[in-house]
């Protein structure tokens, strides 16, 4: 997937004026991309219009307005967009107790080996997680981890397969059939239809 270039990047004075309309848009593109699995887990499957918005928010947050640290925040962004053969997922972990928050997150250590995308009834992809988002004792509400997909469970996707994402950790066992508008859109972005490239194009310029 392209990544997002300087030249993508909406002006701070522009994107103020906008901002209240690109994030209405992001929260209508993220719901064919957000998927609960279970009652605490949310996976946000990525592209460059969630990357893109990302990155300009960080940017407009933080006051960013130096050249230099403009492009070092779009390469920290650009990492989270999906290969040509893979899925790009951030993982939310969302608790509602605060004071039991961090025990809640030490019972779910070890979850990066217990997610998996199933692609119809007989493929199951590992996820792969980023290193460096948990230790023995601590883990992180926020994982990033990816799908890798070789060509059999590719042309599955394109052929149409359902999706689903299952988490079999001995402390949360979970299972969603990923919805036909998601499963879709996930096939576009294998396909390389430009629909990322549309999607973006829709958030940034008619807002």
């Amino acid at each position: 997937m392209k990544p997002i270039a300087r030249e993508d990047i909406i002006d701070r004075e522009g994107y103020g004026a906008r901002r209240q309309a690109i994030r209405q848009r992001v929260i209508a593109h993220k719901r064919a991309r957000r998927v609960a699995v279970g009652d605490r887990l949310t996976f946000l499957f990525e592209d460059r219009a969630s990357v893109w918005y990302q990155a300009q928010e960080m940017l407009w947050v933080e006051r960013v307005t130096a050249e230099e640290a403009n492009r070092e925040e779009l390469a920290v962004c650009n990492e989270m967009l999906p290969g040509a053969s893979e899925l790009s997922v951030t993982l939310l972990i969302e608790l509602q107790d605060q004071r039991q928050m961090a025990d809640d997150l030490r019972r779910l250590i070890g979850i990066d080996e217990h997610v998996a995308l199933e692609v119809g009834s007989d493929l199951r992809v590992p996820g792969r997680f980023e290193a460096g988002r948990q230790t023995a004792e601590k883990l992180s509400s926020v994982q990033y981890l990816r799908f890798p997909l070789d060509a059999r469970a590719r042309a599955a996707i394109s052929a149409g397969a359902p999706l689903a994402l299952a988490v079999d950790h001995p402390n949360y066992r979970a299972r969603t059939v990923l919805p036909e508008p998601v499963r879709a859109s996930l096939a576009a972005d294998l396909a390389d239809a430009g629909s990322a490239d549309a999607a973006l194009r829709w958030i940034r310029d008619d807002a």
